[in-house]
């Protein structure tokens, strides 16, 4: 049984936090509700704008981004029909609740000198589709009902992709879990994962069993910002060639989130 209740933010890198913010909120109509050093990463912002009391789209910057070089077709599609690489954001599609709705954001969008292509009917939904800032490929789309799963499985695209009968079920109603209660531990670096990577050398190993720590420190902060020590919200984070060290780091915290 599916117990994922939704989106709640989907982080996206930028070397330019400002004109991210400034396009999602002029262009898109949302709103900043939240810019704070990122927690248990060195010299890293965090930035979230609203798309409803439970979901965000966040970004993520330091100095180090904007030195990383940008491949049309690799790091980025460009485009909503355009390839890029292997577990990378092809696109991004937000929702909207109806035709007059999604008409209403094609012309927000073009009055502030968005290009927009679309409307395009594709049969479960009615999209639109134009580009945000740093190549992002992004997509604002409604549906009038459920996607019938029985009309949109395409029966020869599933035997492309391999999948037998028996998966297919599966696939189409997931297994229930027994609550463990959070007792589960943590599996170390020899489990089958997927692992996340791009630690220094031997950190990773060396820091997967603990389980994680509390992001806040215990006492209460009155004053809205200060340095303040806390422990890391994951071991990774601490240690050689992290910017960090130990168990803890040295970062700015809002008071108001304690």
């Amino acid at each position: 049984m599916n117990k994922i209740g939704g989106l709640h933010h989907l982080a996206i890198a930028t070397a330019d936090m400002k004109s991210q913010i400034e396009f999602f909120t002029d262009k898109l109509g949302m709103e900043l509700v939240a810019l704070y050093w990122m927690h248990g990463v060195a010299n890293t912002w965090h930035g979230f704008l609203r798309l409803n009391d439970e979901s965000s789209i966040a970004f993520v910057h330091n100095g180090e981004i904007g030195k990383i070089p940008v491949n049309l077709g690799q790091t980025h599609a460009g485009n909503p029909g355009a390839n890029c690489a292997k577990g990378t954001m092809q696109h991004l599609a937000f929702k909207v609740a109806d035709d007059a709705e999604l008409m209403a954001m094609r012309d927000r969008l073009r009055s502030k000198g968005v290009p927009v292509v679309g409307p395009k009917d594709h049969g479960f939904c009615t999209s639109i589709y134009f580009a945000g800032p740093e190549n992002l490929s992004l997509e604002l789309s409604y549906s009038t009902a459920a996607i019938n799963a029985e009309a949109w499985i395409d029966p020869e695209v599933v035997a492309i992709a391999g999948i037998s009968a028996d998966e297919l079920a599966r696939y189409k109603s997931s297994s229930d879990y027994t609550n463990q209660g959070g007792d589960v531990r943590q599996p170390d670096a020899s489990a089958p994962g997927p692992h996340m990577t791009n630690y220094p050398d031997g950190l990773y190993t060396k820091s997967s069993p603990p389980q994680m720590k509390p992001c806040w420190p215990r006492r209460k902060i009155n004053r809205p910002w200060l340095f303040e020590f806390a422990p890391c919200c994951a071991a990774p984070f601490s240690g050689a060639g992290s910017g960090l060290s130990g168990s803890r780091s040295l970062r700015r915290l809002p008071g108001r989130l304690l």
